[in-house]
Order: structure tokens, then sequence, then C-alpha cells
């Protein structure tokens, strides 16, 4: 099976951040990323169906020069290739424009599935792999925590997280988008052979003309959503201790929305 995984390169969680000059997103500066954690989980299930079909995994990202990196790494632990969508135009995209471009290089070939992961560390959206699928046409699944390739290679059986501790199962027709959650899985490391044959291994460049997109589809300017500005949660000292059993702190409760907040 020919599998694309799309990855996204993601601030360190443990990075310690600052806010941007300009008050719209985080410094990058000196900053170090990482592959999003839910999207090595995505890979590692690719190159499992991969290995199990005599397949291949393509890797898919969107980014500035850093995301390189991400690739390097992804090729390292065993994708065949990578896809570099790399143009100014991409920048400060919301999920719309970011599957939209997306889904135009995915469709340059004949992909038997597409996955992702179930959502980014940074923004958390977690709508991206869904808007790839419109986008693309195909059926989808988010949250999966199951997959399994049926006979044939036409269709799958997924595992999907709900609510209150139940999981869902059903059946797709390929091609699908599977957005994987993390914990499926155990995600492989790189071996140093691996390290050393990823810099023979392609990444393609590809801008928006490549795609067919202008620069008002995609970006800033193809965004229907856009970050106004970021900030660190301020503290305060308004908490208050309801004292009493459960339900005299909930009749508390009550008499404070009602009289002192004014909500109810």
């Amino acid at each position: 099976m020919k599998v694309a995984v799309c990855i996204k390169q993601v601030p360190n969680v443990e990075a310690r951040l600052r806010v941007a000059k300009d008050g719209r997103w985080i410094d990058e500066e000196d900053l170090s990323f990482v592959t999003n954690e839910s999207d090595r989980y995505a890979l590692e299930e690719g190159l499992k169906i991969a290995e199990a079909t005599d397949g291949e995994v393509v890797v898919v990202s969107l980014g500035p020069d850093r995301v390189k990196d991400a690739l390097k790494k992804a090729l390292a632990v065993g994708a065949a290739r990578a896809m570099f969508l790399k143009d100014p135009a991409f920048a400060g995209g919301d999920a719309i424009a970011t599957a939209r471009a997306l889904a135009a290089a995915i469709r340059r070939e004949n992909f038997d599935l597409v996955l992702t992961g179930s959502q980014s560390d940074d923004v958390g959206y977690g709508s991206t792999g869904s808007l790839l699928a419109g986008h693309l046409g195909w059926p989808h699944a988010w949250l999966v925590i199951g997959l399994e390739i049926e006979e044939g290679g036409k269709t799958a059986q997924v595992k999907r997280e709900m609510e209150s501790g139940m999981n869902e199962i059903f059946r797709l027709n390929l091609p699908a988008v599977i957005e994987i959650q993390a914990g499926i899985n155990h995600p492989r490391y790189a071996s140093l052979k691996g390290i050393m044959g990823a810099n023979k291994k392609p990444i393609e460049e590809v801008d928006a003309a490549a795609l067919g997109l202008g620069a008002d589809a995609v970006g800033l300017a193809g965004s229907r959503l856009e970050i106004v500005s970021v900030a660190f949660p301020e503290s305060g000292t308004g908490a208050q201790i309801l004292a009493g059993d459960a339900a005299t702190a909930a009749q508390a409760l009550v008499d404070k929305l009602r009289q002192e907040a004014r909500v109810i």
C-alpha cells in the first residue's frame, strides 16, 4: 500500500515559551522544535502497514526551512521519501488553508491511505485531518486507537475512542483519511543506519504554483481564522472554597451565581 503521512513540527512542549513582540504568536528565536506527538504515532502506524503490504510511506509536511529536520527524522525511521510544501505563501494558514495545500499535494499521486495525528500540540484545533478528507472527498475517522487493513486492501476496520470510556468499531472504504490518537502503538527510534540512509532519500520541495494553487488560496490569505493575539493566563486571587457537604456547597454555589455573578 502507498501511504501518505502528514506530520507537523511544533515547539518542544518542555521549552520555556515567550510571547513574540507583536503579541500574535510565540517567539521562535532559540526555540527547539519537535515532531508533533500524535503524528509520530501516525507515522509508526503507516510504517507498519507499508511493511506488511510491501508498500511505501511518503511523509508530507508544510512550513519554513526548519521543517526539513522533521522530515529527515521521519526518513531515518523508515519513510521512503518526503514532500516538503515550502513557500512563503503558506505562512499563517489556518486548518482550512493548510488542508487545502496538503490535499493538492496528495492528489498528485495515487495514495491508498492518508494518516495524520489527531491534533497538534501547539494550536490543538484537531480539524486539519477532517478538512483534508473533505478537500479530497474521502471518508475519514478521528481519534483512532486501532487500525486494521482488511484482506484485499480495499477496506479498513478502525476502532475509535468515544466519550465515557466507550469505543466505536466500524469499516471504511479506502482510500480514506485516518487521524491517529497517541498511544495506538510504540513509535520506533532511528538507528544509526537509518540516520545515515536518510541523507540519500529524496525530499521534494513543492510551492503553491506547483500545486496549482493561487496565493489567495493558501496561507493567511486563504484562511477563515486569524490568530489576533496570544498571552499567558493571568493569575488571580479570587478563588473561594465553599464549606459543607455536597448539597450545602451546591446551594451556596447557586446563590453566588444568582446574586453575585448574576449569570442565572
